[in-house]
């Protein structure tokens, strides 16, 4: 498929948006529609649109790639995802709800003080804007080598292009109308992998049983790792890792968070919650599937696959399968990006806004215009760090760097609440920040000192240890609260 075909798909997907973003907007402008959509969201389309949301273009190209080197051990980690979702729900929301928040890090303040909630909300921003930054990267890079390297256009223009796009049907309505967009952006990346799915399974010339039996019997989609306790991949690393994460990436992140907080009421957003929890199961058996497909198609017609994982499924797409599966790949990519990078874009504008200039306490028509001042620079931002990201970039799976820049950044967010949640203990509030910032510091050398003596080499769960830091910290620099 052409450059210019392509090119053409996405200019009409990106007037779709706009014409939603134009009927979600046209009404309502306001601070309250920016942030929280007026609280009226309803819980079944906000659910459907946090698959897209969580999803992105990240999993799009990196899942199916990761079969090649782990199987289906991935699922393990989705499993323990399911888990974490059910706390969030029984749990934090709860908690959100009661407090009537619009940003989650406003939970911090009211427990521990004005320094834990300033270092909750930097560290999400921190976070945050390099996790979002990487997704888009994902469909910056494809656009670049599939239509704008043909034609000359520096990686820079396209980056612009990209975010500027994103920031023109978001900077009215924010969250109001990235809720119906991320529905509409969800159903065409699920339709699109559904699609391809079932190209692939027709490039192996065989019935849908047996092409069945041989996923079933293939050691592709091994699943469960319990006799290696070494391996990155052992069960019980990636169950409980698959928990924390949900808890830090979902629970204590405000962009997730914040279409929650949206829902017209706590009953409402819990079930948001169980049913898109839920639906996250599925959906990942369908790309690890796909990924085995791919390697099935591979060995059968001898085809050399590219040492990258996240390449495999683009060198599929662009040409081995149909232009009809270009076609299919890029609407689900370009969906999947646009729909976790408006998403973050809102997310962080909100709470940059909120949390660290304190809009709330000014006029609507000052809050506005600062709302709006912030929205451009994190968008400005954004196309900074992905030009960045394509300098720096090296042959490692985009979600498991994500997953691993996690364990650093969302470690001493995991720490902050768990701490204010399960203790009734007052903390040195001045001393925090220091706290959270070692904690990472110190994981670090320890993940590098394991490789070098122990031979030992650290997965996700350096989440959980960075978070057991920072709550150790904090409760050495607390005391009682009668005291």
């Amino acid at each position: 498929m052409s450059g210019q075909a392509i090119l053409l798909i996405i200019i009409a997907y990106f007037v779709l948006l706009m014409l939603i973003a134009y009927l979600t907007g046209r009404k309502s402008d306001s601070n309250a529609a920016f942030f929280l959509g007026n609280r009226r969201s309803p819980w079944y389309i906000v659910a459907f649109g946090m698959i897209g949301t969580s999803i992105s273009g990240v999993t799009f190209v990196s899942v199916p790639g990761m079969v090649r080197g782990i199987g289906f051990a991935y699922m393990q980690t989705v499993l323990g995802f399911f888990v974490g979702y059910i706390l969030i729900a029984t749990v934090l929301l709860p908690i959100y709800y009661k407090l009537n928040l619009t940003t989650i890090y406003g939970y911090l303040r009211k427990r521990l003080g004005e320094r834990s909630y300033r270092t909750g909300a930097w560290f999400f921003l921190l976070s945050r804007t390099i996790g979002a930054a990487a997704r888009l990267f994902v469909v910056a890079a494809l656009l670049q080598t599939f239509v704008f390297d043909e034609w000359g256009v520096p990686f820079v223009i396209t980056v612009t292009a990209i975010v500027f796009l994103i920031w023109l049907y978001t900077f009215r309505s924010g969250i109001k109308t990235i809720i119906w967009t991320d529905t509409i952006q969800t159903f065409f990346l699920i339709a699109a992998l559904v699609l391809i799915i079932i190209k692939a399974q027709a490039m192996l010339k065989t019935g849908f049983s047996e092409t069945f039996s041989l996923l079933v019997n293939s050691d592709l989609t091994r699943v469960f790792v319990f006799d290696d306790w070494v391996s990155q991949q052992n069960f019980f690393k990636q169950f409980f890792s698959g928990i924390f994460i949900t808890i830090v990436m979902t629970g204590l992140d405000q962009d997730m968070m914040q279409k929650n907080l949206s829902c017209r009421n706590l009953r409402e957003a819990q079930k948001n919650m169980y049913s898109y929890g839920f639906s996250f199961i599925p959906v990942n058996l369908l790309f690890l599937s796909l990924g085995a497909l791919l390697m099935l198609i591979a060995q059968q017609n001898g085809i050399t696959l590219p040492e990258k994982p996240d390449e495999i499924l683009p060198m599929f797409a662009n040409g081995l399968m149909g232009e009809w599966v270009t076609l299919f790949f890029f609407i689900g990519i370009v969906a999947a990006s646009f729909a976790s990078s408006d998403s973050a874009l809102t997310a962080l504008t909100t709470s940059f806004a909120v949390d660290i200039l304190d809009v709330e306490k000014h006029s609507e028509q000052r809050a506005k215009r600062t709302r709006m001042w912030v929205h451009l620079g994190i968008s400005v931002l954004f196309a900074i760090i992905i030009v960045l990201i394509e300098a720096l970039s090296r042959n490692n799976s985009i979600i498991d760097t994500i997953y691993r820049i996690a364990a650093y950044t969302y470690g001493p967010l995991l720490g902050l609440f768990a701490f204010g949640l399960f203790t009734r203990r007052t903390v040195y509030d001045r001393l925090v920040p220091c706290v959270a910032v070692a904690s990472p510091v110190l994981i670090a050398v320890l993940d590098y000192f394991s490789k070098k003596y122990w031979e030992y080499s650290f997965g996700y769960e350096l989440l959980m240890i960075n978070g057991a830091i920072t709550f150790l910290g904090l409760w050495c620099l607390s005391k009682k609260k009668n005291d």
